[in-house]
């Protein structure tokens, strides 16, 4: 993206602390533009149980099986001890990461109603005035993001895999269908992201609460069978067991946490829904029904411990097998699109804040701002999603590498909570180190117990984190690079301007428009204009998009006009990271003039890089900066601007 695109970024509180920033691209209305159009009361709450907790309601299929094989099999059945305290381990797990962590407290942490990682480490951000930890905190912001890439491929893979393994108890014959049912399933439901959620979204809050409540009775009918499984609310059980196994329960721990997964989306989609449909929906709903499913779970293994082989399908009787594969396939659909949604908008942010280069957003829904489809980043994940189904083959083998995504991401945002929590609700250090501090123990045990799993399958998330951060790191430092060498060549806006009024230079009729984003230099674009055609328009518009560390601005703080000279302005708008800026639909908003979309022109420039006779960047790196250069989204289709409406120049740049 060409320094001259009218693009910047901004710190709504202070200096600009990024190298670049972008606008989106996106064809939305007017009223649509700028903020979220929020279902409320019961419609709120249905709408939450069917997008925020499909990831986390559909664990029952594979985290309590997981747990009780690092202790026992069918073969050699764990003792009716170590299942009461395993299942202890998962309830407690639920209690401290998902209720009081996520839903008491981290959700406390809004930053202008959205929340999510990207917006807590903006908060993070502002409150903190050192430029180094400014910079750590977008380390750590990062690393969070990467982290939920990981678990937003594997998501789709062991959610599918694991609804679509139950066939095996009713009909043992279909096995060897397992892997190319799943792989159609998940093939499907990646074509389908082009259609938009908004059709099919209503249909998810009615299944899950179908879901929810059948999981909850199955498991209720089943507790019946060992009604001594009651003792594992009691957190003595999971310490008992810890004390008992040493070194194995840490391992046990590696499969607990696979229970809280999708605890994350609790917090990232707070935006969507509000903070209350949320957390009400958790307390009295989700949780009873996840509660009473693995206490169920754990009773009939007791009971008859050859059910460990699929103990959430032996819940259910014969006759109610099938329908019950097809609502956890529904179910684990329904959790794969959460997952690849969290990661459209969450790839959409990381592009606004100027980590990623532009690419080609579609919006899927004219009312609803948060609905969106990236066409590349799709396929990416889906090709991911495929490749992890092929190589495992099984979502118990799978859940090896499911863990250490989830944790890490826990860390991470532990860490900024710890910030926020310290300087903008002012608790005192001692509170903020007690009570996070122990979420911070708890989630690093969690951690290091899935780090035992790299050679299993912990790998991969770290290997897409990995990957994922070098080339954020890698566009930062060749956006920066470019900044630097232009800025040397750049000509300031003023002296322009005074230079322009005492020249002979030719204005012709029309409304010219040169996108930069530095407001105080003049765009390349104007000087090679004025250099090959030796003339300027009548009217003439610089424009620079800044994206705040904020999700969302006000109205009436989007939009800054300054006249320069007799009919040329200054615009300066600004935008949210969560927003989705269409330029000619906000300058026909100006008052100051009569903007005609139709008859505007852009300029525009585009950087030819080439490698220095010094270079300052590796080669491999600058490889990869070249090949992001390349294959971004053009200017005018970024912006959704009329591409026959654009005149781009070529600038070289030698970094």
């Amino acid at each position: 993206m060409s320094e001259q695109d009218g693009i910047s970024l901004k710190d709504s509180s202070a200096d600009a602390r990024y190298p670049d920033s972008t606008g989106q691209p996106t064809s939305i209305p007017p009223q649509a533009e700028g903020g979220h159009v929020r279902p409320k009361g019961l419609g709120a709450m249905l709408a939450a149980l069917g997008v925020v907790y499909g990831d986390i309601g559909t664990s029952p299929l594979y985290a309590l099986q997981s747990s009780i094989r690092t202790v026992g099999t069918e073969t050699h059945p764990a003792q009716t001890w170590e299942v009461i305290g395993l299942t202890s381990l998962t309830f407690w797990a639920l209690m401290l990461i998902v209720t009081i962590k996520y839903v008491m407290l981290v959700m406390r942490a809004d930053h202008n109603k959205e929340g999510g990682i990207i917006a807590l480490m903006a908060l993070a951000q502002r409150v903190c005035k050192s430029t180094y930890f400014r910079w750590v905190f977008g380390l750590i912001g990062i690393a969070g993001a990467c982290l939920f890439f990981g678990d937003g491929i594997i998501t789709p893979a062991i959610s599918v895999l694991s609804a679509v393994e139950g066939v095996e108890v009713s009909v043992p014959e279909a096995s060897p269908f397992i892997i190319p049912a799943a792989i159609m399933v998940l093939l499907g439901l990646f074509a389908a992201q082009a259609l938009g959620t908004g059709k099919i979204g209503r249909a998810f809050g009615p299944i899950m609460l179908v879901w929810f409540i059948t999981i909850a009775l199955l498991g209720a009918r089943a507790i019946t069978l060992h009604p001594g499984i009651i003792l594992a609310l009691s957190p003595l059980e999971a310490i008992r067991f810890i004390v008992t196994h040493g070194k194995l329960s840490f391992v046990a721990l590696g499969s607990v946490v696979l229970s809280v997964t999708g605890a994350e989306a609790l917090y990232a989609d707070m935006g969507h829904f509000g903070r209350s449909p949320i957390r009400y929906v958790w307390i009295f709903l989700v949780l009873p029904a996840l509660t009473l499913n693995y206490f169920g779970q754990a009773a009939m293994i007791i009971h008859n411990p050859t059910t460990l082989a699929n103990p959430f399908y032996y819940l259910a009787p014969h006759w109610m097998q099938i329908p019950m594969l097809l609502l956890a396939t529904c179910a684990t659909i329904i959790a794969s699109q959460a997952g690849i949604s969290g990661s459209f908008s969450l790839c959409r942010q990381l592009i606004q804040l100027g980590y990623l280069p532009r690419t080609r957003i579609i919006h899927t829904n004219p009312h609803e701002e948060a609905q969106i489809y990236l066409p590349s980043f799709n396929w990416m994940l889906a090709f991911g999603a495929v490749v992890l189904v092929l190589a495992f083959r099984s979502s118990s083998a799978l859940a090896s590498a499911y863990g250490i995504a989830v944790t890490g991401t826990f860390l991470c945002t532990c860490v900024l909570a710890m910030v926020v929590f310290h300087r903008v609700f002012q608790w005192k250090s001692y509170a903020v180190g007690v009570v996070f501090g122990f979420f911070f123990l708890l989630d690093g045990v969690f951690f290091s117990a899935n780090v035992m799993k790299i050679p299993e399958g912990g790998w991969v998330p770290l290997s897409i984190a990995a990957g994922s951060t070098l080339i954020m790191t890698t566009w930062q430092r060749g956006r920066q690079l470019i900044r630097n060498t232009k800025k040397r060549d750049a000509v300031p806006m003023g002296s322009f301007i005074t230079r322009l009024t005492q020249s002979r230079t030719i204005r012709v009729p029309g409304l010219a428009v040169f996108l930069t984003s530095d407001p105080e230099m003049v765009p390349d674009a104007l000087l090679y204009n004025l250099r090959h055609n030796k003339v300027l328009h009548q009217t003439v518009l610089f424009v620079t998009v800044q994206t705040l560390d904020q999700p969302e601005v006000e109205a009436a703080e989007r939009m800054t006009v300054k006249e320069l000279s007799p009919g040329i302005r200054r615009v300066i708008l600004r935008y949210g990271f969560m927003e989705m800026p269409n330029l000619p639909v906000t300058l026909a908003q100006m008052t100051e003039m009569d903007f005609d979309p139709i008859q505007a022109s852009y300029f525009t420039s585009h950087d030819l890089v080439f490698r220095s006779k010094v270079p300052k960047m590796s080669l491999w790196r600058m490889w990869i900066f070249l090949y992001l250069l390349n294959n971004a989204t053009s200017i005018s289709e970024f912006f959704r601007i009329p591409p026959e409406r654009v005149m781009e120049f070529g600038v070289r740049v030698a970094i």
